[in-house]
């Protein structure tokens, strides 16, 4: 009995915390008698990412986008010389030239140059890419990797 009554604690602990997170700037700022009040400015991208839900602006026809945790497919990792931003600017337009459509990033995260391929939410879309890239020969390292990615929303 102890043990369901323990079990049903937790659950409901985790039911409650999960909430809590979603909505703790709604529930900052929302009056309470006997309380002070809170008022919180900051900017609609923030509220977005802690809340999980896509930031933009339709208005100006910006398109909405949602950052999470995901895969890409990384096709080269140099250091952090020019010659190595001119090389991971070569392996983008040559992933480009192989896949049209494909999202491609060539980017610095300290201490090297990056060429990552792709926003997947699951590792088995990241790995049929990753299969599609070995089959054209064209590249010598590739692996998959854990990034944050943007899925675009219409």
């Amino acid at each position: 009995m102890k043990r369901i009554t323990i079990f049903v604690l937790l659950a409901m602990a985790a039911v409650i915390s999960t909430y809590a997170q979603r909505d703790i700037v709604k529930s900052l700022q929302t009056d309470a008698a006997g309380q002070g009040k809170v008022t919180i400015h900051q900017d609609a991208q923030i509220t977005a990412l802690v809340n999980g839900s896509a930031v933009g602006n339709t208005s100006t026809g910006e398109k909405k986008e949602l950052k999470r945790q995901g895969y890409r497919v990384q096709v080269y990792a140099g250091n952090n010389t020019s010659r190595s931003r001119n090389e991971a600017q070569d392996v983008a337009n040559k992933v480009k030239q192989h896949f049209q459509d494909a999202q491609v990033y060539a980017y610095f995260v300290s201490p090297r140059w990056l060429c990552r391929v792709g926003n997947f939410p699951t590792i088995e879309e990241a790995d049929a890419m990753m299969r599609q890239l070995k089959a054209t020969g064209a590249f010598k390292e590739i692996s998959i990797v854990r990034d944050q990615i943007t899925i675009e929303i219409n």
